[in-house]
Parts: structure tokens; C-alpha cells; sequence
């Protein structure tokens, strides 16, 4: 059998967006074990998406898996599939990323042809259609990415380990698509030169560890104001978290889920958060965490 851990991520961090990705101690494992070719498909779930997701060929993970035996001209075995999943779905946290590299990872070890990461990568990046999560998920850390035609381009920078991160999930899901179709097609000058120059300046204070940065570095112009229609109470959310100490506030992803970066009392942030999104009918649960330093692996 084949076991693979894959952490969740975080998206955006304010200005970057699909961009930056930060990986999250927060794991998915997917187990494979093949079977005699001709075998019927065999999917079992457990946790996150038990209810909901596919337990047939449209499974993600499994169209991961068949999609690298294709690109290598291999025959797809029969399979048994078991995914075990502590991402919430649909909440901005990477799940889809997760599962896509977690089936990657496990047909590469079921060919036993070792794949470049580069490889990896632009096959995930056609079925996830944006860099940012993948590429955290797979390389863990945080990591900058960025797309050319089909291709990715990436590079994992060091992050300070003694952040903590409280992450904020509310009950209900939003859609990536529908988080996209939100925002404007077009932007003004000022908008992208106040993004760039945010995204920078979050780098440096990543780069540096100097956290004084963050409370303007982690401001967005591009997708936050839009998508803050989607997620009652985000502002103050965000302004609850900063009152009680956090070092700055973002949207996960695509949302609704909202990331704080804390480097003391995280459980003052993560209570301030909660009240925040319950006073506007919002129920969410709350995780404290930690960077994942190591992404991916076979376990």
C-alpha cells in the first residue's frame, strides 16, 4: 500500500494573489493499493467530504492518478482508494490541491518512475488550473509561483517558524469559481501598484522576519474588497483579530475561511475571531497551526 500526507495551504496572504501559498499543519493522507487491471474502482472516504464527494472515476484523486499513467502511456490497475481528509472542503484551505498532489504522488510510486517536480507540477497545474496551492502543497513552506503559458515556475523561501497561524472556518462553502466570477475585470493603476508594492514588502518582512511589516503588507486591493461580500462579518473579523494582538489578517484563498498571523496569545486571536463571525449569524470553527516546513511525501 502506498500512503501519502499532504498539508493544506493557505492562498494569496493579502496582496499575493495566485502568487503566494503557504503550507499549513493541517494533513490529508490518501492511501492507494492496486489492484489486478480490470478490477472494479474502490473509493472509501473518511472525514471532510465523506458525504459529498465522488466515490467513482470522477474522484479527483483517482483522475490525478489515471492522468499521470496516461501522460506516461501506462495502463491504469484496478484500484482501491482511501481518503482520509482533516482539510475542510471548499473553504479556501487547499483541499483540491491537496488532492490532486497526494493522487500524483501515489501513481508516481505506483510506476515506480520518479517524476521531476517540475513534471509533477504543470500536471497538477491542468487539473487545478492555478499555481499558488499546488505548489505549496507539494513543496511545503511558503512558496512563490507563477504560471508561463502551461508551465510553473516556482521558489520555496524560508519562513519564520515561530509564527502561528489561526485560521478561522466558517460553516459554509464558496466556491472558487464563484469567487472569481466576483471580481472586476479590469484594474486601475493605482490598485496594481498598490498590490505590487504590498506583495513586496510582505516578502521582505517574510524574508527579513521583521513582522512590523505585516499589518501593511498583508493589505489587498484586488480580491479582498470583492469577495468580502461573500463572507458576512469579514471586516470585522479582520478587525477583531488585529484588536486582540494579531499581526495582520487575511482571506484563505478564495474564502470564506480567514487566516491571522499571531506570534503571541494566538487563543486570544482565535476567540476574538469567533465572536466576531458568530455576532453576524456566522457559525466557524477555529484551528490554531503552524507552518509546514516539509510538504508532500510518501509516508
Amino acid at each position: 500500500m502506498i500512503r501519502v500526507r499532504i498539508p493544506a495551504t493557505t492562498a494569496n496572504l493579502g496582496p499575493g494573489f495566485d502568487a503566494l501559498a503557504l503550507a499549513l499543519s493541517i494533513y490529508n493522507y490518501v492511501e492507494v493499493r492496486p489492484e489486478p487491471e480490470g478490477m472494479p474502482l474502490q473509493i472509501t472516504i473518511e472525514g471532510e467530504g465523506a458525504d459529498e464527494l465522488p466515490r467513482d472515476e470522477t474522484n479527483l484523486v483517482f483522475r490525478a492518478i489515471s492522468g499521470l499513467f496516461k501522460y506516461k502511456n501506462e495502463a491504469c490497475p484496478g484500484l482501491q482508494i482511501k481518503l482520509i481528509n482533516n482539510i475542510p472542503l471548499a473553504r479556501g484551505l487547499g483541499s483540491s490541491a491537496a488532492t490532486i498532489i497526494g493522487g500524483l504522488l501515489a501513481a508516481q510510486q505506483l510506476l515506480s518512475l520518479p517524476l521531476k517536480r517540475e513534471e509533477i507540477l504543470d500536471l497538477a497545474l491542468k487539473l487545478e488550473g492555478h499555481p499558488d496551492n499546488i505548489s505549496a502543497a507539494l513543496l511545503g513552506g511558503l512558496v512563490i509561483s507563477c504560471r508561463s503559458g502551461n508551465k510553473m515556475h516556482y521558489h520555496k523561501i524560508g519562513f519564520p517558524n515561530k509564527l502561528k497561524l489561526v485560521v478561522a472556518v466558517p460553516e459554509f462553502q464558496v466556491s472558487t469559481q464563484q469567487a472569481r466570477r466576483i471580481l472586476p475585470e479590469t484594474l486601475s493603476r493605482e490598485q496594481a501598484v498598490f498590490n505590487l508594492s504590498r506583495t513586496a514588502l510582505l516578502t521582505a518582512s517574510f524574508l527579513s522576519g521583521d513582522f512590523s511589516l505585516l499589518p501593511i503588507a498583508l493589505e489587498d486591493k484586488l480580491h479582498q474588497p470583492y469577495r468580502s461580500v461573500l463572507v458576512p462579518g469579514m471586516p470585522e473579523v479582520f478587525a477583531a483579530a488585529k484588536d486582540a494582538g494579531a499581526l495582520g489578517v487575511a482571506l484563505s484563498g478564495a474564502g470564506p475561511s480567514v487566516t491571522a498571523f499571531a506570534d503571541h496569545n494566538p487563543q486570544a486571536v482565535e476567540a476574538a475571531m469567533k465572536q466576531a463571525f458568530k455576532e453576524h449569524g456566522v457559525i466557524a470553527q477555529t484551528i490554531i497551526t503552524t507552518p509546514a516546513i516539509e510538504g508532500a511525501k510518501i509516508i
